[in-house]
């Protein structure tokens, strides 16, 4: 079986090779723009990806290498990862956004999937060098800069009124976010962190409640979906569906949240706006 550990070796060394040195030294030329204004990516993001591959590519012969930037170049490479005997989905700066100001709000993701099924999910800070380790048939633990090791569990909090939630109001389509944001007044704080590493990282840890993802990047949600079921809570799309990696980004709506109790309080009070 492939260790999370030699995952969070070939993250670790791109961090330090090609991330931390750049964080608050970008130039304006380190920076452009992709699908829009504050679709960002960087030197970092560009570089640490051709790393992250390269090292995987040697540990994982023959396996479909399916990274952000990659993708932005050429999205067929999307096809076969609902079907690949093996995948390996990176994002190698998950928050560019927050990266390309200097907030120290950003992280690596990295998941392993087999025929569509995640089977390995790492989130991790490369400031704090920890990580939030997942695998299909094992706990979620924190694993901290010096080794140690805590297995995670998720928030037992369901009442609306309780929960913190995390809503991607401005990727939502137009026409549909005026009757979401009505149903945030339900909820104990709707906010977004513009990083989904951290958001995941925060609800597998028990600290939040749930999140909706608008588009379904693999890059951005295929660790955290692992990661937030294997502490204990459930991950499937707004109608129902299961979530898989064969799913377009258009699928729908996917809802991450720390227990089927908190999922369906969510889903009651964001589906009729969304559905």
């Amino acid at each position: 079986m492939i260790d999370n550990g030699e995952l969070a070796k070939i993250l670790k060394a791109a961090a330090r090779a090609e991330i931390l040195p750049r964080f608050r030294r970008l130039g304006a030329g380190d920076i452009a723009t992709k699908s829009g204004p504050d679709d960002l990516v960087t030197e970092a993001d560009t570089r640490a990806e051709i790393h992250i591959s390269a090292a995987l590519r040697d540990l994982l012969p023959g396996a479909l290498i399916v990274g952000e930037e990659s993708v932005s170049e050429d999205a067929t490479l999307l096809d076969g990862l609902g079907t690949a005997e093996l995948s390996a989905i990176i994002d190698p700066v998950d928050g560019t956004w927050n990266f390309a100001r200097g907030l120290a709000l950003f992280g690596m993701i990295l998941a392993l999937g087999e025929r569509g099924r995640v089977t390995h999910g790492l989130l991790y800070d490369p400031l704090l060098d920890d990580r939030i380790e997942a695998h299909e048939d094992g706990p979620c633990e924190l694993v901290t800069s010096d080794g140690g090791r805590r297995v995670l569990s998720t928030s037992e909090i369901s009442d609306p009124d309780r929960m913190n939630l995390y809503v991607p109001l401005a990727l939502l389509p137009a026409d549909r976010q005026h009757a979401v944001a009505a149903a945030f007044p339900g909820f104990g704080r709707v906010t977004s962190l513009r990083c989904s590493c951290h958001e995941y990282r925060l609800i597998a840890q028990g600290h939040a409640e749930a999140a909706l993802a608008a588009v379904l990047n693999p890059w951005d949600h295929a660790a955290g979906a692992l990661a937030v079921t294997r502490a204990g809570g459930v991950a499937r799309m707004l109608d129902g569906r299961s979530y898989h990696l064969g799913l377009p980004r258009d699928a729908g709506y996917l809802l991450t949240a720390s227990s089927e109790a908190a999922w369906e309080a969510v889903a009651a009070r964001l589906g009729p706006a969304l559905l």
